[in-house]
């Protein structure tokens, strides 16, 4: 075995142990389970969000962006910090009411807010359409990482089953509790990692992250410019996207359900201040970005533009310690999706069609054995059929941001009904279908999603003030 794959095998390994020993005192109920108890303070439920928010893409993603599009990837480093400002003011109130009505998923937030189990299914099915797709882009993210940083001594394929595996018996055995302690884990080796390649590549090639800008604009004068080298990602399509994807950050059924984790309100609104905190690694993986540009030009695919500049400048067991973050950066976001997945299509949808009358128990040991069934789909994706479900993973951000309208309006307005909640749903799901794979995104220079959420905020308004129901809150 190379030393790259040891240090990333140990990593994965040691990484599965600490979320397996994480649940050993924990109750085994749904409550435990699904909201760790609700106990989760400042740290842990910081350190769980982020574990959710910074996938593999901000090792592929953020600086193949960089790298093939230039300015418009600075999209990313505003919508973050937008969707934290949001979550200051919306999620204690939803934690509130978690905490009072004993609310596990964001389909349950429905249920109790329009009293409409047909909604809530609804809800909980947009929610795992778009959670197996990003689960798919995660599995493969993590493939291509060890593969390339294990200098191709394991399998792509190896890898996902092995890693996801592993993962899958901490979700089983400890839920989200092994999620939020492997997030420590994965966040240590995400930041030494980020942190030293980040500062380290710019200043082996030119010295420092000042000359390497200076290189790039003589080099590329327009590429830190919108619309970079893209001819449609201007700036209408900048605001545009930065609005959508702020207002649908945590409308992610396993964004929005981590709120329900926290100890208190209090606990929510300081994990909003201090989130912001996280974008200053992904400037430093634009660095890398950029001076891979530079450095290693002509790359086929921008997204391993972070990993080849990594392996031309670092010795291998540094590789080995890229790919161990990689594999463990991936491995917290896909369990976690894993759980709210099986939670979603247990108690969510299989109860209220087909068992109503179903224990908490019941719907406890159903979310368990769901997860080995979502596992085995998402390895059945992964490794049989990568692209499959690209069309899907497109319009998933779309489609998840279509939920926004129905919680904050029915948040702040009682005579909103159900009716008038599914029908702007409906609409901009519609919209985003036709215009995404009819091959006109952006609309007018503007994201297809966020055409879709206006869309979807007129009719909502339009059909709650022709009913006019009042519903309880």
């Amino acid at each position: 075995m190379s030393l790259p794959l040891v240090v990333i095998l140990a990593a994965v390994v040691l990484s599965a142990l600490l979320g397996v020993l994480a649940g050993r005192r924990q109750p085994k109920n749904l409550e435990a389970w699904t909201v760790g108890g609700r106990r989760f303070g400042v740290v842990l439920i910081w350190l769980l969000m982020a574990g959710e928010v910074y996938t593999t893409f901000t090792f592929l993603g953020a600086s193949g962006w960089a790298y093939s599009k230039g300015g418009p990837a600075f999209y990313i480093l505003i919508y973050g910090t937008l969707a934290y400002t949001i979550s200051f003011f919306l999620l204690p109130v939803i934690w509130r009411l978690g905490k009072a009505h004993g609310l596990h998923t964001q389909s349950d937030f429905f249920l109790h807010r329009y009293r409409s189990r047909a909604l809530s299914v609804f809800v909980a099915l947009v929610g795992v359409a778009a959670i197996i797709p990003y689960l798919q882009l995660q599995l493969k993210g993590l493939g291509l990482i060890v593969e390339a940083a294990s200098g191709h001594s394991v399998s792509s394929g190896a890898a996902i089953v092995v890693s996801f595996l592993l993962t899958s018996a901490f979700v089983y055995s400890s839920g989200i509790r092994g999620s939020a302690w492997v997030a420590v884990v994965k966040d240590v080796l995400m930041l030494v990692t980020v942190i030293v390649v980040g500062f380290g590549v710019p200043s082996a090639y030119f010295g420092g992250v000042g000359e390497m800008f200076r290189a790039l604009h003589a080099a590329h004068p327009g590429h830190l410019t919108i619309p970079g080298t893209t001819g449609t990602m201007d700036v209408g399509w900048v605001m545009s996207t930065v609005l959508l994807t702020g207002a649908g950050f945590y409308m992610w059924p396993h964004l929005f359900a981590s709120a329900f984790t926290a100890r208190d309100a209090v606990t929510i609104k300081r994990n909003a201040v201090i989130m912001p905190l996280y974008q200053i690694p992904i400037v430093l993986v634009f660095f890398v970005g950029f001076t891979a540009l530079l450095a290693i030009p002509g790359l086929r695919d921008g997204d391993l533009a972070f990993l080849e500049v990594v392996r031309a400048t670092y010795p291998p067991w540094f590789m080995g310690l890229v790919g161990a973050a990689g594999a463990v950066t991936a491995m917290v976001p896909a369990s976690i999706l894993v759980l709210y997945a099986s939670t979603l299509v247990s108690k969510n949808v299989y109860v209220p069609v087909f068992d109503p009358g179903a224990s908490d128990r019941k719907v406890m040991t159903l979310s368990r054995a769901m997860v080995l069934v979502i596992t085995a789909l998402g390895l059945l994706f992964a490794v049989l059929l990568p692209n499959a479900l690209v069309d899907l993973l497109l319009i998933g951000y779309d489609g998840v941001s279509q939920l926004f309208p129905a919680v904050v309006l029915g948040l702040l307005w009682p005579r909103l009904g159900a009716r008038a909640a599914g029908a702007g749903i409906v609409t901009g799901l519609a919209v985003v279908v036709t215009l995404v794979f009819g091959g006109h995104d952006p609309f007018l220079g503007m994201n297809a999603g966020f055409v879709a959420l206006v869309a979807n905020f007129a009719v909502t308004v339009a059909a709650g003030l022709a009913t006019r129901r009042e519903v309880p809150t």
